[in-house]
């Protein structure tokens, strides 16, 4: 049976976050950033577990989109992972469903960036792509992303998004999205 813990990481156990750096590593085959990490911290956490044991995570940071003239408070979607070995039985759903009341309950918006194989599975949630440009609010000024094009989705809340319009991340070190 999989259990989901929701917490904030300050309610965390140090060997917890711990378990889940380590479990992101081993999901992302060695390629977890120090930044990658830092991205998905400051917010509230799902902890999937089975049998005691750590399978999943998936947390919701606040970050500011700019979109049609507004700052929009959002709830971004980081550290996305299921074990390799348990997916495909539910778990990315049981994670994703508590964050995604957190995004509904707090935020104007919800956002995140997928993977190619993650695409599917946002898009049978509920989640939509942006098809319009992307850019990142830069210590130099506004700066186009369009690396980042395809694989942008939000979920809409509480204001109306223009889904082809222009969308702008707030500044963070290493991937902006």
């Amino acid at each position: 049976m999989i259990d989901v813990r929701t917490a904030h990481t300050s309610e965390l156990e140090p060997s917890v976050l711990a378990g889940a750096r380590r479990l992101l590593e081993v999901v992302f085959d060695g390629e977890l950033t120090e930044h990658d990490w830092e991205h998905a911290l400051g917010g509230i956490h799902a902890l999937a577990s089975e049998d005691g044991e750590l399978i999943g995570h998936a947390s919701v940071v606040q970050r500011r989109l700019l979109h049609g003239g507004r700052a929009l408070r959002t709830g971004y979607v980081e550290g996305v992972g299921v074990r390799p070995d348990r997916r495909r039985r539910g778990v990315g759903g049981a994670l994703m469903r508590p964050l995604e009341g957190v995004v509904r309950g707090a935020y104007d918006l919800g956002a995140l960036a997928s993977s190619d194989a993650g695409l599917p599975f946002y898009a049978a949630r509920g989640w939509r792509p942006w098809r319009g440009r992307l850019s990142a609010l830069t210590p130099r000024g506004i700066e186009a992303t369009p690396d980042e094009e395809g694989c942008v989705f939000v979920l809409p809340v509480s204001v109306p998004l223009d889904l082809y319009g222009r969308l702008t991340c707030d500044w963070r070190d290493a991937d902006v999205w």
